[in-house]
């Protein structure tokens, strides 16, 4: 089964909200599948604040994205889903950036309706596209596809501009153009979020947001509003950042980190998760034998 139809199945499984942890780089994502999590999310903030050590402002360029989603798809087997932000462009430049997301092994891209370049969906002073130009780039996206089964979720920002009304209204426009996944960014209220899947029938989801505009529900509470997917975009990088802090400041207080361990994953952990025991046996398998007297090959 390719990972595409994988995400399929997970999406129409029903039940609870498919929760789906962001990774700004290949290790994250690791440690997302090794938890245990069924997909795992290039987000673009955390690429461009791991990456850059920027604020989430459309400041990556398509071919740094495209890296990021090949080294990720690679370091795992669970579905990758890619946030695309604006696409890189109008609706031909659309195209090319899902020819090159799923090219690069990903199951699925998110596109959104802001104008470009982006802003992070809980910031303020966005400004989004037409509807009439959004549509076009998601007809745009599904028709630049190659496997008929992978995943395009269309984002609109409206709620911040234009209100609730309109964004319900884009999200209903979008599933009728082709879009797979319905993504209303930052609902302020439960009732919001209610109104919003209520009113548009399909796949949505929710974007859980530490700190942000969107209220923190339960994965539970989620799943009886009507959402099917639940996203929690920086919470591992976010996590980390407060890890590595922890670690500088014992090294900068204590002067070495003898007593630092507890704070710390394992060396024996940390080669298990990058999988150091699997490419050991890589090595043997494809090991020339030599000659240890002469140098020559055997």
């Amino acid at each position: 089964m390719t990972t595409t139809q994988k995400l399929r199945g997970l999406l129409a499984s029903g039940g609870l909200p498919l929760m789906v942890p962001g990774a700004p780089n290949a290790l994250t994502a690791r440690v997302v599948e090794d938890t245990g999590f069924e997909a795992v999310y290039v987000t673009g903030a955390g690429v461009t604040n791991s990456y850059l050590g920027a604020p989430d402002l459309g400041l990556i360029t398509l071919s740094e994205l495209v890296g990021h989603v090949n080294a990720i798809a690679d370091a795992v087997q669970i579905p990758v889903v890619v946030d695309g932000d604006t696409g890189f462009g109008n609706a031909l430049n659309v195209q090319r950036t899902v020819r090159l997301i799923e090219g690069a092994g990903a199951a699925a891209l998110q596109l959104e309706d802001q104008v470009s370049p982006k802003k992070c969906g809980h910031f303020t002073g966005k400004e989004v596209i037409s509807a009439d130009e959004m549509v076009g780039k998601i007809k745009a996206a599904v028709d630049a596809r190659r496997d008929d089964d992978f995943v395009i979720i269309a984002r609109t920002d409206a709620l911040a501009i234009e209100g609730i009304d309109e964004a319900i209204d884009r999200a209903g426009r979008y599933l009728e153009a082709g879009a797979d996944v319905l993504f209303v960014e930052a609902p302020r209220d439960v009732d919001q979020m209610r109104r919003i899947t209520t009113s548009v029938p399909g796949i949505h989801m929710a974007n859980m947001v530490e700190g942000g505009l969107t209220p923190l529900l339960p994965r539970e509470e989620l799943g009886e509003l009507g959402f099917a997917v639940a996203l929690y975009a920086n919470a591992a990088m976010r996590g980390a950042v407060a890890g590595m802090r922890q670690v500088m400041n014992h090294l900068a207080e204590v002067g070495d980190t003898r007593d630092a361990g507890e704070l710390m994953i394992s060396w024996t952990d940390r080669q298990a998760l990058v999988r150091k025991p699997e490419f050991d046996e890589l090595d043997t398998k494809y090991a020339v034998a030599r000659n240890t007297e002469n140098g020559a090959v055997v």
